[in-house]
């Protein structure tokens, strides 16, 4: 008699599932908008997709892919150097480092990026030649400026200096919202200071930085865009304009072109993803109830 009335208040508390009809309605409409978009931008004869498909592998847009990656990818690297330094310079204790940071960050941070890049463009008007001179042996060097400073490398300049400003903040506050408790106990138990960052203070702070730091490694590569300013006549957009200058047809190739973009994108939103995931072991959600279902 009592098992079978435990029986009855199991089936009696046995949770029905909800059944959410307005997400269906919602997902059938937008999945028939999509639909129907997608059909529209197909069958428009507007778009020209023959040349589209043609164009798509040209070997000029290879070749801006290439360059675009490489100015996308030195670009960062630069920026990130100098992001840390800038960290360390503000962190130091040391007020001429600190409000050098200070001001850096105040005037890349505070000056649009297209108008930095047409400044690395005419600085070999401003100065035309590079030289250094020593009191006693006369000029050490002396360069033309348009030879040292050519304008891939003047274009990595105006992005990377640009780029630094915003990432000495993230990567400060990244640093900031580690615990400092957690320094000062691994001090206390005698690890040196380097050990410290690296074992301790990197890895945690790696959690808020990493997200930021992909969005602006994604906004570096549309921003790429924009050294035409310098001028750099090598990267995607350019390759892109010159053809549909040459064929009068635009939309193609900026289609062409958004292909590209969206793919490059798309795999660096996939590194970000993994990133991610790897600096937030220990943090994961899945992870922590797995860990408590394995210890009941």
């Amino acid at each position: 008699m009592t098992s079978q009335i435990q029986n009855e208040a199991i089936e009696l508390n046995k949770p029905i599932p909800v059944r959410h009809y307005g997400r269906w309605v919602l997902t059938a409409c937008l999945v028939a908008i999509a639909l129907g978009v997608a059909n529209s931008v197909a069958t428009n004869p507007n778009f020209h997709w023959d040349i589209v498909i043609q164009y798509l592998f040209d070997q000029q847009i290879v070749r801006g892919v290439g360059w675009t990656l490489i100015i996308t990818v030195v670009a960062m690297a630069v920026s990130i150097a100098i992001a840390g330094t800038l960290v360390i310079m503000r962190d130091s204790g040391n007020p001429v480092l600190s409000v050098l940071s200070w001001l850096w960050v105040w005037f890349f941070r505070g000056t649009p990026v297209y108008t930095q890049l047409v400044f690395w463009g005419l600085l070999a008007v401003l100065y035309p030649r590079i030289s250094l001179n020593l009191p006693v042996t006369g000029a050490l060097f002396d360069l033309r400026t348009k030879d040292v400073l050519t304008p891939a490398l003047a274009a990595i300049a105006g992005l990377a200096f640009n780029e630094s400003a915003y990432l000495a903040e993230i990567f400060r506050a990244g640093f900031k919202a580690v615990d400092g408790g957690q320094t000062e106990a691994a001090e206390a138990l005698g690890m040196r200071r380097m050990k410290i960052m690296f074992r301790i203070v990197i890895p945690q702070a790696m959690r808020m930085i990493i997200p930021p730091t992909g969005n602006e490694t994604i906004g570096m590569l549309k921003t790429t865009s924009l050294v035409l300013a310098v001028p750099f006549a090598y990267d995607l957009t350019f390759a892109a304009n010159t053809i549909s200058n040459r064929l009068y047809m635009p939309i193609p190739l900026l289609v062409v072109a958004g292909l590209w973009y969206l793919t490059i994108t798309t795999i660096l939103m996939w590194g970000q993803s993994y990133l991610e995931r790897y600096f937030g072991r220990g943090l994961d959600r899945t992870t922590i109830k797995i860990q408590a279902k394995e210890s009941q």
